[in-house]
């Protein structure tokens, strides 16, 4: 199993946003620096335990609260969301998704 990071830093943004914190905020409270929060917030980087446990804790917020739930199965990541949405598609925009797919696939990390 892998970290969904980019689904956590959308938990941590989120959050931040609901606490009237600004990233600059928030980087002083951890003594990190404000593109460290950035990166973080976009899945970038790979954010510590100990750091996200001090944001958790500055954002008055349970840690569970970011990592519930973004954990992925390699294999089946997003598959059940990518076909209900694909399913939905007209046959225009299906051939262009698969298309696009193709090129991505070609040029995967």
């Amino acid at each position: 199993m892998a970290i969904d990071y980019l689904s956590l830093g959308k938990r941590i943004q989120s959050r931040r946003k609901l606490c009237h914190f600004t990233q600059e905020n928030l980087a002083e409270k951890i003594s990190v620096t404000v593109g460290y929060i950035s990166q973080i917030e976009r899945g970038i980087t790979k954010v510590n335990l100990d750091t996200l446990s001090k944001i958790a804790e500055s954002l008055n917020c349970e840690l569970s609260e970011f990592l519930t739930g973004t954990t992925k199965k390699v294999s089946s990541y997003l598959s059940e969301d990518f076909n209900k949405v694909f399913s939905k598609l007209n046959p225009t925009n299906k051939k262009i998704i698969l298309e696009i797919s193709e090129v991505v696939l070609k040029n995967q990390i």
